[in-house]
């Protein structure tokens, strides 16, 4: 239960996806204009990262490393994860029209969401099992969900904010993320018995 915990409290808040290992700066800076669109892809991120991780985590233990294969696990995995956001957004659109309108603006972008290929990667690199694997991806999500809700509630205050004119924007959301990323660094100090 220990390891569990571990593993959820370092995922979002000691390692986190985009304050500590860089990924996903992508979407982090281009979807966090308002909080709704933050919090709806940060959800259909989290789907999708356990689904692919769960996917991925089943190639790499039954067809990559059995067949010694496992220098096409990027390529494989980038495969996997294209294939199955198509498939969910198939799917969606079909048998809940609701949720694909949710999430359906999403979904292309997830695609090319370099966290979600990085968290298979790490997952399978690790060498969790198939349960560790699925706690750490929903963990992540969970770590990216919090940065991208928080950056866009910073960045909607921001647009309140008396800002010099050459800083608005980009400028100022960039120190913003810095300024984020140093206060999750607070975090790597606290461990875990």
């Amino acid at each position: 239960m220990l390891t569990y915990i571990a593993i959820i409290f370092s995922a979002i808040l000691v390692n986190n996806i985009v304050f500590a290992q860089f990924l996903g700066i992508c979407p982090f800076i281009g979807v966090s204009k308002n909080i709704d669109s933050a919090f709806g892809m940060s959800m259909a991120v989290a789907f999708v990262m356990a689904m692919a991780t769960a996917v991925t985590w089943l190639l790499q233990h039954y067809v990559l490393e059995p067949f010694g294969i496992v220098y096409l696990q990027t390529i494989a995995f980038i495969l996997v994860i294209a294939i199955l956001v198509q498939m969910l957004e198939i799917i969606m659109k079909k048998s809940a029209p609701g949720l694909y309108v949710a999430l359906g603006v999403y979904l292309p972008l997830i695609t090319t969401n370099c966290a979600v290929l990085g968290t298979a990667i790490i997952a399978a690199n690790k060498n969790f099992d198939f349960l560790y694997s699925i706690v750490y991806a929903v963990s992540t999500a969970l770590g990216f969900g919090l940065a991208i809700v928080l950056f866009a509630a910073i960045r909607s205050q921001l647009e309140l904010a008396d800002v010099p004119r050459s800083m608005r924007g980009v400028p100022i959301a960039l120190i913003v993320a810095g300024i984020l990323a140093m206060a999750f660094m607070g975090f790597s100090g606290i461990k875990i018995a």
